[in-house]
């Protein structure tokens, strides 16, 4: 994996360049200098021994394209195409590198986004919430009774509840969106204030409920500096397409 990193940097060091015989020379110091900055764009780790593959990589490809240029395969339609296609790549991306350089983000460009993510996003609630599941109105009734006489929830959700699934918890379904339950269940649900119980039993398909709600809270967007790099990376880009289209509109 890395020498193929390696040798897509040399790929993009050789855009540009016009493949003529020449006596074998040592590779210059520049040229293993500009695979480097490459490499280091794309987040790897150069070391030493790094620059020792690029510098000896690069001896060989000089070998390979002497040997080519004596064949003539540097006369080909085809080569010159690769060729025009990677100095327009290679040009291309100077240019934007120059610009990015030129115009980084600012604080006020990077405020200005957060507080547009902010408004697109907009706050969620999710809900704590504990349930006594029973067959039919009357029991539900007496289990509210009950609660009113001060009986613990979680007491008697162990005691009366058929939901196998929160009944040894006390009842308690964790924290979920309210459009994760069955309508009547949510609607219900919504309207009660942290720590009420429903006044009345709610009817859904599995039975007659008597639903807590612990606790509520409300998610929005997360804190600038907890997602300040991937911002200013979406504003970087908006900027770089901003400035491409504009050399486009200017394109005859």
């Amino acid at each position: 994996m890395r020498k193929t990193l390696v040798i897509s940097a040399l790929a993009v060091a050789f855009a540009g360049q016009l493949v003529v015989a020449a006596p074998a020379a040592p590779v210059s110091q520049s040229r293993v200098d500009a695979v480097i900055r490459t490499l280091e764009a794309q987040g790897q780790q150069v070391t030493p021994q790094t620059r020792d593959m690029v510098r000896e990589q690069l001896a060989t490809a000089d070998l390979l394209s002497q040997a080519a240029v004596k064949k003539g395969l540097d006369k080909t339609p085809e080569f010159r195409a690769e060729l025009e296609n990677m100095q327009a790549m290679s040009l291309a991306n100077r240019l934007i590198r120059d610009y990015q350089k030129s115009n980084p983000v600012t604080e006020t460009e990077l405020k200005a986004a957060y507080a547009k993510l902010k408004a697109e996003m907009p706050e969620k609630k999710s809900y704590h919430a504990r349930h006594i599941l029973v067959k039919t109105e009357a029991e539900a009734n007496a289990v509210i009774d009950a609660l009113r006489k001060g009986k613990p929830f979680d007491a008697l959700a162990k005691e009366k509840s058929l939901d196998p699934g929160s009944k040894a918890n006390g009842g308690d379904l964790g924290w979920a969106d309210a459009e994760n339950f069955v309508p009547p269940f949510a609607e219900a649900l919504t309207r009660l204030s942290k720590g009420q119980v429903t006044s009345k039993p709610v009817k859904t398909e599995f039975g007659w409920h008597v639903i807590k709600l612990d606790d509520v809270k409300t998610e929005s967007a997360p804190p600038l500096d907890a997602i300040r790099q991937q911002l200013e990376q979406r504003v970087m880009s908006a900027k770089v397409d901003k400035f491409i289209e504009g050399i486009k509109a200017q394109a005859k």
